[in-house]
């Protein structure tokens, strides 16, 4: 068994590019670095290279993101996108893959996640991997006289060989979307990046590519990386459960999306230790240079967004959230 309670250490991945998510990929580290200051693996930032399927140059550009990000101990990985580029920047995560360090353990993150506990204690099993689910509904759309949820579903198991019955959550009802496994790509781990991201890689392309006939109506674009994963997760004997809840997506992570989201329904405890995190002059130096966080955070929207909402009472469904933000001009990404 591969599990951080062993011993065994794992690398942290995440992808980084020019502009905001540069920024994040800061930010990222430091809260690393805060809040988890014995993890002694890598912290690989892979970085999508100039080519074809990109219109300009995706690299990190800003000498002093990259300079913060080297200080903080994180170590570039270049890569090149031969599937997916500027069409589908979503892909960048699983392209990249297959250039991290081949049979070692690792987590995947998104940019946009804080770093709020001691990330040594959470005791991933990396021999059953599993994803986030912080998520909601968002695919598949169910049209009124099209395929229904297990009819979707099914299909794409079936083209894989994967058994789809054993997925389901039963304490759901039949046509009811949490009663299929779906998760958030926000995070995802296995024991080895280069056999999670050949199988990743092959059901995608495969759905882009020859979308099985349930799928005729459903749209990809950006739900793609989140319809291949819980095949990928399926197929390497992964699941719902495998890590226990409330720690990440919880007390030692925070997948906040976008910071006015962060601002608008999370903890105390949370906008405490962003502003901790970027307090430092070294930090605070870079952060600042990216408009959305020198506003939110240096010059207090933020707190003017929170004042907005309830936490107690927040509406169900983050598109209300947004909606409010943006109506009140607090929407800066």
């Amino acid at each position: 068994m591969v599990k951080a309670g062993a011993g065994t250490p794992f690398n942290i991945a995440i992808v980084a590019q020019g502009g905001r998510l540069g920024y994040e990929a800061a930010l990222f580290a430091a809260s690393l670095r805060r809040f988890s200051p014995g993890f002694p693996g890598k912290l690989l930032v892979a970085e999508p290279q100039p080519g074809p399927l990109w219109p300009g140059n995706p690299r990190v550009g800003n000498a002093d993101v990259r300079a913060l990000l080297t200080e903080l101990g994180a170590e570039f990985v270049p890569f090149d996108s031969v599937h997916f580029g500027a069409a589908y920047p979503y892909g960048n995560k699983i392209e990249m893959l297959q250039h991290l360090p081949e049979g070692e353990p690792f987590v995947f993150f998104d940019t946009d996640t804080l770093i709020t506990g001691d990330l040594t204690t959470v005791p991933f099993d990396f021999e059953r991997p599993t994803a986030s689910m912080k998520r909601e509904g968002t695919w598949p759309k169910i049209e009124l006289y099209g395929p229904g949820y297990t009819e979707t579903w099914q299909a794409l198991y079936d083209r894989f060989g994967l058994d789809f019955d054993s997925t389901l959550d039963t304490s759901h009802p039949d046509e009811y979307w949490q009663r299929y496994m779906y998760f958030n790509a926000g995070f995802f781990y296995y024991k080895c990046p280069r056999a999670f991201g050949a199988r990743f890689l092959e059901y995608a392309l495969s759905i882009r590519d020859d979308r099985p006939d349930a799928l005729v109506c459903q749209e990809l674009n950006p739900w793609l990386d989140q319809i291949a994963l819980p095949l990928v997760i399926h197929s390497f004997g992964g699941g719902r459960d495998t890590l226990p809840p409330g720690l990440l997506d919880g007390s030692v992570t925070c997948h906040y999306r976008v910071l006015p989201l962060l601002y608008a329904r999370e903890s105390d405890d949370v906008v405490a230790a962003l502003e901790d995190v970027a307090a430092p002059h070294k930090i605070k130096r870079v952060l600042k240079q990216y408009e959305p966080m020198k506003r939110m955070i240096y010059q207090e929207r933020g707190h003017k967004a929170r004042a907005l909402f309830d936490r107690a009472d927040l509406p169900r469904r983050e598109q209300a959230i947004r909606n409010r933000l943006k109506r009140e001009g607090y929407w800066l990404r």
